[in-house]
């Protein structure tokens, strides 16, 4: 069989819903190749492009923005952030309910036009407002994008996704910042226009995305209660936990406070801080792409246990480098337990959740993400006051620790 034939094959296959879609088993299938998962793709790295590119460009909107200060710029980011959490469990209904496309789309085009609008802000209040109607939009792309990896894709192929899915946006977490100071060489503002790629991918997931739509004859009230009844499984919640711990180590110990500990310790410049941080972004992203090929050796328990040791073993180890080019040695292992176990814990969550009711599980888990991003500054912001820059680290071991006894509770296969 020639490759165009072949190609053929598998394209009418994805459009009639054939089984082998959702493989049960070992397959050959290059996923990576498959067009509906390359569309989530994109929709992933419009997820985080409103956050990453802005960020080189913070200090020139302090002095270009009406009202913007340094006291007050994180304003500018929990405007975005603040929507995520407030609509995940509409998101969450509403994808179950009217299918995942019927949410996806329409918050495409909401993300898109009033991001790009953003560009002609000159005040605070504008800008603010602004963001968060953008922020709306944004939130189910994050939740929506891991619900049709779960739709559409099963066992080891559902955890191969998403470990591609994971190495996409680790990779856009560490291209963006670059994108965004270089579209800033030429006006400070001009980051803000990346949002309006969102427009055209708008259009190619309403008529390219293959999202089956999860077939129910429930009532509201009985899919609520039903939901509600799952997601307080003790593995569901347990895996909720497991998520509050992982990001609440990366927006506290790595994100926030290492920058910190390398300028004090080394005297590390701003360029080099940015480069060692990347590191992680790196071994994330190359990890997150072979998830497949560990699955096919290593059960998920497995896997998701190397996680959490490898987080152990790097907050440990980044208070005790002699030097700044040393901290690149734990910053290592805390991207390889990323790209472990981020993709690991999506993927197990999503193969719980029923057909009719995964967009709200992924919608619940996307606010718990973003609340830990709320709270894993302040929280470390507080260890650092009372004890000191490494009690942060010894804290963020602690989070590992308490990982492993979450062990117990996420079943025997993980």
């Amino acid at each position: 069989m020639n490759i165009s034939l072949g190609c053929a094959i598998a394209s009418a296959l994805r459009r009639t819903g054939h089984p082998f879609h959702r493989s049960q088993g070992s397959t050959v299938r290059k996923l990576y190749l498959d067009t509906n998962l390359q569309i989530v793709f994109c929709v992933t790295l419009m997820a985080i492009v409103s956050v990453s590119s802005i960020v080189p460009v913070l200090p020139d909107m302090v002095r270009h923005i009406q009202g913007l200060t340094p006291a007050n710029v994180g304003l500018v980011i929990t405007a975005f952030t603040l929507p995520g959490v407030l609509m995940a469990p509409v998101t969450g209904i509403l994808g179950d309910r009217l299918g995942r496309k019927a949410v996806l789309v329409p918050a495409l085009f909401l993300f898109g036009i009033f991001g790009t609008a953003c560009f002609f802000a000159r005040d605070l209040s504008t800008l603010l407002v602004l963001r968060f109607v953008q922020g709306l939009g944004a939130g189910p792309l994050g939740m929506i994008n891991l619900t049709i990896i779960g739709d559409l894709y099963a066992d080891r192929e559902r955890l191969t996704a998403m470990g591609y899915n994971g190495s996409v946006l680790a990779a856009g977490t560490a291209a963006f910042p670059a994108v965004g100071g270089m579209l800033a060489l030429i006006g400070w503002n001009w980051p803000f226009l990346l949002p309006v790629l969102a427009l055209p991918l708008g259009v190619v997931v309403a008529l390219r995305l293959h999202a089956p739509r999860p077939e129910s004859n429930q009532g509201l009230g009985d899919y609520l209660r039903d939901s509600l009844r799952g997601l307080r499984h003790p593995r569901v919640l347990s895996l909720f936990a497991v998520t509050l711990l992982t990001f609440i180590v990366l927006y506290g110990p790595i994100i926030t406070y290492l920058p910190m500990l390398l300028d004090q310790k080394f005297g590390t410049p701003a360029p080099r801080i940015g480069l060692i941080v990347s590191f992680a972004s790196l071994v994330t992203a190359l990890a997150a792409w072979r998830l497949g090929h560990l699955a096919a050796r290593f059960q998920p328990r497995t896997l998701m246990t190397s996680a959490f040791f490898f987080y152990i073993v790097a907050m440990l180890g980044v208070p005790f480098m002699p030097g700044e080019w040393w901290v690149i040695l734990p910053i290592l292992f805390f991207g390889l337990a990323q790209g472990l176990n981020v993709p690991t814990l999506m993927a197990t969550l999503s193969g719980m959740a029923p057909d009719g009711q995964r967009a709200v599980y992924m919608a619940a888990n996307g606010m718990i993400l973003r609340l830990s991003q709320t709270l894993a500054p302040m929280l470390m912001g507080a260890v650092y006051v009372g004890f000191g820059l490494h009690a942060v680290y010894w804290t963020g071991a602690l989070c590992g620790l308490c990982m492993f006894l979450l062990l117990p509770f996420l079943g025997g296969e993980a």
